[in-house]
């Protein structure tokens, strides 16, 4: 064990949305496996600031600040060797409200800027390690969120395009959670239980995704996967 551990110490990872809930997990994982991480955040600068003294403000909606992110970061802190898109919008949005503001809106956030995120970290190393938040949902035909479902199925084909495109010196992987926490504007509610039925009868944690983050980004001979920390509710 302890020789897959090196492979992230003093490893620099870039974390988007890294302050808060799934970035949070990823965050404190990295670093307990002795990880530099950068945290980015959009509006959560005093949880940034607690987690790491290195952090980054984008607002991911801008394309603007996607194109120039990557550069500023590596620029600040030096080369990044991992990328983790973990930032992400869900809006319920059925086909009749999709309109073309709104579907860009999350295409932008949760497929576009990892898009521009992978094309400024491949410029600026030939080795390293990305890893993309996907969701379970994207094995069915969720209706109830159009446009967030064609940015999740457009982010696992960018996983796959890109780790062909990069190979061999940076890897490409994704995880997609099931529920794992409710949304932001629902963490209150103590009704609030994840859609449909879980074979192993348990939500995922945090952790565990943050687990399986870990496991793809030591595996040196995986790339252009997607692990599915869901308890089986992709298979139903």
């Amino acid at each position: 064990m302890h020789n897959a551990q090196m492979i992230l110490e003093g490893q620099r990872a870039l974390v988007t949305g890294g302050a808060v809930r799934i970035g949070r997990a990823i965050t404190e994982a990295l670093q307990a496996e002795g990880a530099e991480v950068i945290v980015h955040f959009q509006g959560s600068e005093e949880e940034a600031n607690t987690l790491s003294p290195k952090t980054i403000q984008a607002d991911l909606a801008d394309p603007a600040q996607c194109e120039t992110l990557m550069q500023r970061a590596s620029e600040q802190f030096g080369k990044i060797d991992v990328l983790i898109n973990n930032a992400a919008v869900f809006y319920p949005t059925r086909l009749a409200d999709a309109t073309h503001e709104l579907t860009l809106k999350e295409l932008q956030i949760n497929l576009l800027a990892p898009l521009a995120l992978t094309r400024g970290f491949a410029q600026q190393t030939q080795a390293g390690k990305i890893i993309n938040l996907l969701d379970r949902r994207i094995t069915g035909h969720d209706t109830s969120c159009v446009p967030y479902m064609l940015s999740k199925k457009g982010l696992e084909e960018l996983t796959q395009l890109s780790a062909l495109d990069l190979a061999p010196g940076i890897t490409v992987n994704a995880v997609a959670p099931g529920a794992v926490l409710p949304p932001p504007d629902k963490e209150s509610d103590t009704a609030w239980e994840p859609a449909g039925t879980t074979p192993l009868k348990k939500r995922p944690t945090p952790a565990d995704i943050a687990d399986a983050v870990l496991y793809l980004l030591k595996a040196d001979s995986i790339t252009g996967q997607t692990l599915f920390i869901d308890g089986g509710q992709n298979l139903l």
